[in-house]
């Protein structure tokens, strides 16, 4: 077990932006991952599976909705707060980020912001501990990058609804207590219900043989008749604009957690150009390398310039989908490109378990799919900067 050295690259000392209380949640996070995830991932990444245990710590870090209300049972952190977390969090792993930032922002999120007082009190505390896990229910077989064009539904039955149909991609749904889950009801309008657990007719089957986010736990839900009580549905915003207001604060949380992920292959490229002597010096010092290195110092820090900034607009009510949206497509693709450079620095030793960038690559694979593709988020780019849709 390799002892973790990660140090984080500051290269225009972007931490005379942060505020004292922004760099003591960001340090207690990354020390929370040196102890607790880079020590284990490896090998729940080889085999496959969660490490459960890291749950309650996830809690203790405030990786559960760290800018929910305290009176909710959040932390009352700030947006740039969040950020910072989800940074830390995924460079351990964008697997372990996943669960964060899906309880974060597609669970307790909508509970907070669509739900009503009994429903926050209900779920939020248990959620923010991590006593409860909760999952988010949009993406269906047949519906990826068109979510309105989904076929869940639920009837009125009188007394509760009756909620039919399935989704898939779902993080955290093998294990999860509850799901929050886009439907339409009968006139076709889409709301979200809260399910839980235990619910007849209500299956989390796990999705098997991933390359990518091994270590996190990914499955699908299928309701058959399920009847789901009526205090179960979020009363305060309906339509497809509902769930996608999540996936805005998701996204923007993976704009964050990307930069962990690069700054972790940077690093430990960076680290190996010193020390791998080839034609008796250190690779670090030819021209090529050099080359490599310095390409991902820049993107690096173009990309926290840019967090940095939305992180701002997002805490004055300011920042709009496009604006996250550009952050999540940029620094994702510049997460991805800095892991294949730096794999191919470390050569062989770039594709074992030994160092963590091939595990990185393979889950940032996923990351650049997963909450609105690399192409959809260009076309929401498109579409801002010029008012038309080319979606379709």
């Amino acid at each position: 077990m390799k002892p973790d050295l990660f140090q984080s690259p500051d290269y225009y000392l972007l931490d005379d932006l942060l505020s004292e209380e922004h760099k003591l949640v960001r340090d207690a996070a990354r020390a929370w991952v040196k102890k607790e995830v880079s020590p284990i991932i490896e090998d729940y990444a080889q085999r496959a599976e969660f490490p459960k245990q890291i749950v309650k710590g996830l809690g203790e870090i405030g990786g559960f909705g760290p800018y929910i209300p305290v009176e909710y049972g959040g932390a009352g952190l700030d947006q740039i707060s969040y950020g910072l977390i989800m940074q830390e969090i995924e460079r351990g792993d964008s697997g372990v980020r996943s669960t964060s930032s899906v309880q974060s922002s597609l669970v307790m999120y909508p509970i907070w912001k669509y739900g009503n007082e009994a429903q926050r009190m209900k779920y939020l505390p248990k959620l923010a501990t991590g006593e409860f896990i909760g999952c988010f229910g949009l993406t269906e077989p047949d519906h990826g990058s068109n979510p309105g064009g989904m076929t869940s539904n639920f009837k009125d039955m009188g007394d509760h609804y009756l909620l039919n149909g399935a989704k898939m991609w779902i993080s955290n749904a093998p294990f999860a207590d509850i799901a929050v889950v886009w439907a339409k009801n009968e006139e076709g309008r889409i709301h979200g219900l809260i399910v839980e657990r235990g619910m007849e007719g209500f299956t989390t089957p796990e999705t098997h043989n991933k390359w990518s986010l091994r270590a996190s736990a990914t499955g699908e839900l299928i309701f058959d008749n399920v009847k789901v009580p009526k205090e179960n549905l979020l009363p305060n915003k309906s339509g497809l604009g509902a769930p996608l207001g999540c996936l805005d604060s998701a996204r923007y949380g993976i704009a964050w957690g990307a930069i962990g992920a690069a700054m972790d292959c940077y690093d430990t490229a960076l680290r190996y150009s010193k020390e791998r002597i080839q034609f008796d010096k250190p690779i670090g010092a030819t021209q090529l390398q050099q080359k490599k290195l310095a390409e991902m110092i820049t993107e690096i820090t173009k990309a926290q310039l840019l967090t940095w900034r939305l992180g701002v607009l997002k805490n004055e009510g300011l920042a709009t989908t496009a604006q996250i949206s550009m952050a999540k497509r940029n620094n994702v693709d510049m997460a991805l490109t800095i892991a294949r450079d730096a794999r191919q620095m470390l050569g062989g030793m770039g594709i074992t378990g030994e160092y963590s960038i091939m595990r990185h690559m393979m889950n940032l694979e996923s990351v650049v799919t997963y909450e609105g593709t690399h192409d959809i988020h260009l076309l929401i780019t498109g579409m801002d900067v010029t008012g038309f849709p080319a979606f379709k």
